[in-house]
């Protein structure tokens, strides 16, 4: 993001896990002295001192509930498609079979990863009906929709890298660097050129989230391990790292929701003052500025396919700033 800057307090508890590389820092929750930079100019009023979650405000302005509704929609759409996947093989009630990779729900709707998809077919095996009928219905799903709602909505691993982000907040973790975000597109090539080159389907077999699936399942110490992997590189080495910046499968699903309709939209960003708020839950803070601040007449939509659409802006802002819409709506109030 290069319409905003800040000065980055070493010891912001509410921003630290928003410490992305950025040649321009994003703004920072600090010192009352300290203020957000846009467009290279200081905003006012200056942004508060964060020691307290970033939804208290929220809460006393909106109720704990409208603080915390799509962040509880999120996980009650994640455990219970998790849990469809479980009851087969726990409780022989299958109602879907397989996995996020590839299923079946109820023998009869076939649904397959588009990235698993894309090895297969560049292993040089061609998919079978049903699997190439499963990819493109999760291909229009989520161009429609947006990529990355499966990456905050759908995937498992998601609660673990939330729990990683949530630990930094909490214990003020400040250490790593979180690699840049074009590196997860070279791993989602060097994963196609893989299965070229070896005709095996590369990915699953260190995929975090069949991983987590397998773990639950099976237990074992590798399944296990790989989660944990996952947790320790965003709780130490690389805050907010793993899903944004490493995933080749969520570097797929940002290509496929690329203009996507369902969009956040800073509809309301007369009323903003500054709290930085969203920027501490925001797991791409560098989103939010531009349209924010509607620097050089930018447009309040959020369009780049970064955002997730999780909606935690939403629920963390005291003063309703940001809305789900279409990408199409371009009304700022």
């Amino acid at each position: 993001m290069r319409g905003a800057a800040a000065q980055r307090p070493s010891n912001s508890l509410a921003l630290s896990d928003a410490a992305h590389p950025h040649p321009n820092p994003l703004p920072q929750a600090g010192e009352g002295a300290k203020q957000a930079q846009v467009g290279g100019k200081s905003a006012s009023p200056a942004i508060k001192s964060k020691v307290t979650s970033p939804s208290a405000e929220a809460i006393r302005e909106k109720g704990w509930w409208k603080a915390h509704q799509w962040l509880v929609l999120r996980r009650a759409s994640q455990l219970s498609i998790l849990a469809l996947f479980l009851l087969g093989p726990l409780a022989g009630v299958w109602v879907v079979k397989g996995n996020l990779s590839s299923s079946l729900t109820l023998n009869t709707l076939p649904l397959t990863d588009p990235f698993l998809l894309a090895q297969v077919i560049a292993a040089r095996h061609w998919p079978e009906t049903a699997a190439l009928l499963g990819g493109s219905i999760v291909i229009a799903f989520y161009a429609l929709i947006g990529g990355r709602v499966f990456c905050s909505w759908v995937c498992p691993v998601n609660m673990v890298t939330d729990g990683a982000s949530w630990l930094r907040r909490r214990f003020n973790i400040t250490t790593g660097r979180a690699p840049k975000r074009e590196l997860r597109f070279w791993i989602l090539g060097a994963v196609l050129l893989m299965s070229a080159a070896t005709g095996m389907v590369v990915w699953e077999a260190v995929n975090p989230v069949s991983l987590m699936h397998r773990a639950l399942i099976f237990g074992g110490v590798v399944a296990w391990g790989g989660v944990a992997a996952v947790f320790l590189f965003d709780l130490l080495i690389a805050p907010r790292g793993w899903c944004g910046h490493v995933c080749p499968m969520g570097a797929a699903y940002h290509l496929i929701g690329s203009k996507s309709l369902l969009r956040v939209s800073a509809q309301h960003s007369s009323q903003c003052n500054d709290c930085a708020d969203c920027y501490a839950v925001c797991p791409e803070p560098h989103i939010i500025p531009i349209p924010l601040k509607g620097k050089a007449g930018a447009l309040p939509v959020i369009a780049t396919a970064d955002c997730t659409n999780c909606g935690r802006c939403i629920d963390v802002c005291s003063k309703d700033v940001f809305v789900f819409t279409h990408r199409f709506d371009t009304r700022r109030n």
